[in-house]
């Protein structure tokens, strides 16, 4: 068995606003757009994707390096960008909560924290030049 694509399903009470958020703002391009009797949903576009499991442990760590204490749940989403400074002010002027600006990480990276639409925690991260 091969897995050929990971999907993230997420349910947003504000459809509309979500949909602006990560496609309009944050730049996921829409692949497809369903709708049904009941309602509507669109697959946007989010580059490659991994799955990354961490320990309660080290979750507690990357939350101490990028915001200073622990605040996300189980789930958070992380989206590598070419410029974590300019994507975070986008972000925060499109309605997401800044919880931490950007940070460098112990693994060279410049990450800022936020919380976005339909209450996802976001990471964006930006690789530094080694």
């Amino acid at each position: 068995m091969s897995v050929k694509e990971l999907r993230l399903v997420v349910t947003a009470d504000d459809y509309e606003a979500a949909l602006h958020f990560y496609r309009d703002v944050l730049g996921l391009p829409e692949r497809a757009a369903y709708s049904s009797p009941d309602g509507r949903v669109s697959i946007l576009e989010a580059g490659r994707a991994t799955l990354e499991i961490t320990d309660p442990g080290h979750a507690e760590f990357i939350d101490e390096v990028e915001v200073g204490r622990r605040v996300a749940g189980h789930i958070r989403v992380a989206f590598e960008v070419a410029d974590s400074r300019e994507a975070t002010v986008r972000l925060a002027r499109a309605g997401a909560d800044v919880l931490a600006e950007p940070t460098r990480t112990p693994w060279n990276s410049l990450n800022s924290r936020l919380e976005g639409p339909a209450g996802l925690q976001l990471t964006l991260f930006e690789e530094l030049d080694a």
